[in-house]
């Protein structure tokens, strides 16, 4: 008797296990294109992402694919030349393909690595060593040259340290009985305060400082090098050669460590953990640009870890729907200034792209921008993957 109830208590998991795996399959055919093949062939340039855009309706579910092909044990190592089933209820027998490229990766490296390896956001910066003078009292310093470092009074020779210039300054405004939240960025100077924004003076004047939330400094790595000398001999600074051809150094530059743990791009696009308040999640900036980016460019997110963000969420991006004066109703020569807020009429917000993060901090992330129908403007809002507005 317990025999029989044994097999046939295994019986009902191996059903209860087929039949789940069923319907998992036939729900993610619901999201495969009408014309998919059978297989894909996976070519040189490819990317997850790119692989799921051709035959998904909704590309940040390319773990999808990955459960139709049990061969594959990592979707992290997908090879050019691997052949991928895509028939979910009628399998088709996948191949791997010869090993003797790189495998592909989430998203683009090369479009992210500069960034992984340049910029950073940090708390505060003015506890960190800094360039106190230069080779032959130079204003600008290269490969070759050295700098003289303030701050490190036990430095050894051979130590590394990455040169930063604190670049930008973001901070948030909570604006609770109102639409949005308001959100800063200031350029800092050459010591790492504000530079004046004459566009952004009189918001400034309204909300102090201490109305606002910091959420962080974004590091510019300019250049590395390595303590040739400390400070010795009645010395009151550091001598640090510089090794990089990378951008020039100069005065008030801050130092820190090298870091040697290399970054990991392998994660699964998902969609955010949890729903955000509307105006919270918004384009700080857009990387090695003024306003405006595409596809492929990074954008700077004021939404991080303690939002429940992480690598690999995803967000749909929206530019802000126009409050507008009904004109019929007000009339056509009607002076925008005259009316209400509450008595405009609230346009729909404009579906502009997706991007996927692919670095996390406490406050403030970076992402790539994958697709898009159009420009992605600083300010933009950052809604789940699917929302339908």
């Amino acid at each position: 008797m317990a025999r029989m109830l044994q097999r046939l208590s295994q019986g009902l998991r191996t059903t209860c296990v087929v039949a789940l795996m069923t319907v998992a399959s036939y729900a993610a055919a619901q999201t495969m294109r009408g014309d998919h093949p059978d297989t894909y062939v996976v070519k040189r340039g490819d990317t997850l992402w790119d692989i799921a855009g051709r035959f998904l309706q909704r590309p940040w579910l390319w773990p999808e694919i990955w459960q139709a092909n049990p061969q594959i044990s990592n979707p992290h190592l997908i090879y050019p030349g691997d052949v991928i089933s895509l028939a979910y209820l009628n399998r088709v027998t996948a191949e791997p393909g010869p090993r003797e490229e790189a495998p592909i990766n989430a998203i683009p490296l090369a479009d992210v690595e500069p960034f992984l390896k340049d910029l950073r956001v940090v708390d505060a910066f003015e506890h960190l060593p800094y360039v106190v003078g230069l080779e032959e009292d130079r204003l600008r310093a290269t490969q070759g040259q050295v700098a003289y470092i303030r701050g490190l009074p036990s430095a050894a020779p051979g130590q590394r340290y990455a040169v930063v210039r604190p670049t930008v300054r973001y901070t948030h405004v909570s604006r609770d009985s109102l639409c949005c939240d308001l959100f800063h960025t200031d350029d800092l100077d050459f010591r790492g305060r504000r530079t004046i924004d004459f566009q952004q003076y009189w918001t400034n004047v309204l909300t102090p400082d201490k109305g606002q939330e910091l959420l962080g400094y974004e590091l510019q790595r300019v250049n590395v090098g390595t303590i040739t000398r400390g400070e010795v001999g009645g010395i009151q600074a550091s001598t640090l050669l510089l090794d990089e051809t990378g951008r020039e150094v100069r005065v008030g530059d801050r130092l820190i460590p090298v870091d040697a743990q290399p970054y990991d791009l392998q994660f699964f696009p998902h969609a955010p953990s949890h729903q955000l308040d509307y105006g919270r999640a918004r384009v700080l900036a857009v990387a090695d640009a003024l306003a405006h980016g595409g596809p492929r460019d990074v954008i700077v997110l004021s939404v991080g870890a303690r939002e429940g963000v992480d690598n690999g969420t995803v967000f749909s991006l929206w530019r802000e729907g126009t409050n507008t004066i009904d004109r019929v109703e007000k009339g056509a020569d009607r002076d925008p200034d005259t009316v209400f807020h509450e008595n405009k009429v609230r346009l729909p917000d404009e579906f502009a792209g997706h991007a996927m993060v692919f670095r996390t901090y406490d406050k403030v992330s970076y992402a790539l921008v994958m697709d898009s129908i159009k420009p992605t403007r600083v300010g933009f809002h950052l809604k789940h993957p699917d929302a339908p507005y």
